[in-house]
């Protein structure tokens, strides 16, 4: 049984006509891929000039002219009713509706046409069958959050089991909390193990103090993924000296997908074939390969939504290797988590917040940017600019998504900004330990 291909058809997503479409632009020979590339990006432009009118209003001019006059769009754009970026003929229940993990402090919704969505996995199923991983048949061990009210979390159950995941969810990594995910290795044959990189780097130093290597007890895995956060080459050694198998760096956002993924020469190798990727300066202009600059992105498909030059939010390098076909993520800057500890013993990695975040994003824009500090181990401070003061409805809702994800008896204060303090690179990071 394809399992992964089933649940992706049973929510109507055409992973097979996904797929072929891959496979034709793959066949495409580096001599006419900028021509292919320089084509898609017009025809999206040209298309939601001709049926969005959030994106005509933005764009500003009536017609396309070149690729350098086209705006560049921010989240902070994006921050406003979904209902007035939806393209013609698109609704919320006929598109994919997603929502940014915040991780950089500023979310807002998304919506993808289910075909995009559907090119999107079959793009990672391309990048996982260059590790040995299939989809349809490895056994996932998935170090992620998961949703704990009763609905959501069986909703998000079923999910992994027809996709093949186990989770281990990472709101408590204490040592206790690791020594069962260490049983779970022992009993299960587990494919890989896909996750957030901070939550999985715990368990690869929990393994080190035990002095045990996971594969040695979990013979069948062979592969490590982690995403959402920077994975640095200290880390990677100690992550593969304790699982005994490659760590690869995954790449992604989940308004556009898949955008880097490293290959068996540890090639961190750019999404070409369903994004544009470019690297732009402050003054929103093209740098040369090897050189720093904004990671600007365009989804080359997607009807539902115009997602184009769309500034993610992180700073990055190209290497001068770099083709047309095959662009080469030299540097990625950024994406980094501190890690909360509570006064109980508890450890949570800084990204248990995007669950809390979930709780407080609304579909009006009002809330524009956040930023959450441990200031001491039993108390945290939200600091955000809004259109408006939190109430005391929304301060008590945020209260209780904390106690749900994080731990109770712990004291939350809430304080309106003007504008919140970024690092020296622009960046905001969604949680700050002050410990």
């Amino acid at each position: 049984m394809d399992w992964f291909k089933l649940s992706l058809q049973l929510n109507k997503f055409p992973i097979d006509r996904a797929q072929k479409t891959l496979e034709k632009i793959q066949a495409i020979p580096e001599e006419h891929y900028e021509t292919y590339l320089l084509e898609k990006q017009r025809e999206i432009v040209d298309y939601h000039l001709k049926n969005n009118s959030f994106y005509k209003d933005f764009f500003g001019r009536e017609s396309f002219s070149t690729w350098e006059n086209v705006p560049v769009m921010t989240k902070t754009d994006l921050q406003q009713k979904l209902e007035n970026r939806l393209t013609k003929g698109f609704t919320k229940y006929t598109a994919y509706i997603g929502k940014t993990s915040g991780s950089s402090g500023t979310p807002f919704i998304f919506a993808k046409d289910k075909f995009t969505h559907a090119l999107s996995w079959a793009g990672f199923q391309n990048r996982y069958q260059w590790h040995g991983i299939d989809l349809n048949k490895s056994l996932q061990a998935r170090f992620y959050g998961i949703p704990l009210d009763l609905y959501g979390n069986i909703q998000e159950r079923i999910k992994d089991r027809i996709s093949l995941r186990r989770r281990f969810p990472i709101f408590d990594l204490s040592e206790q909390k690791m020594e069962k995910f260490l049983k779970r290795f022992q009993k299960s044959n587990f494919s890989y193990i896909n996750g957030y990189t901070s939550a999985v780097l715990l368990f690869a130093r929990f393994m080190v103090t035990k002095n045990l290597v996971l594969k040695e007890v979990c013979p069948n895995l062979k592969l490590c993924i982690v995403t959402s956060e920077r994975l640095f080459k200290k880390d990677r050694e100690l992550m593969q000296a304790a699982f005994g198998v490659p760590v690869v760096n995954e790449y992604g956002a989940s308004e556009v997908g898949l955008i880097a993924f490293e290959d068996q020469n540890n090639e961190w190798i750019v999404n070409s074939e369903d994004l544009f990727v470019e690297i732009l300066d402050e003054e929103n202009k093209s740098v040369p390969s090897g050189t720093e600059g904004n990671i600007v992105i365009t989804s080359l498909y997607n009807k539902a939504h115009p997602i184009i030059r769309y500034k993610i939010g992180d700073t990055g390098i190209l290497s001068v290797k770099s083709t047309a076909k095959k662009p080469i993520l030299e540097k990625l800057i950024g994406r980094t988590n501190d890690i909360a500890k509570l006064p109980n013993g508890k450890v949570v990695p800084g990204l248990t917040f995007y669950y809390v975040t979930k709780s407080i994003i609304e579909d009006t824009g009002n809330i524009k940017e956040f930023i959450v500090k441990q200031i001491t181990p039993d108390s945290f401070s939200i600091e955000y600019v809004s259109q408006e003061v939190f109430s005391k409805d929304q301060q008590q809702k945020v209260i209780q998504a904390i106690e749900t994800y994080v731990g109770k008896n712990l004291q939350v204060n809430f304080e309106r900004k003007s504008i919140l303090k970024r690092n020296k690179s622009g960046k905001l990071k969604q949680f700050i330990s002050e410990l």
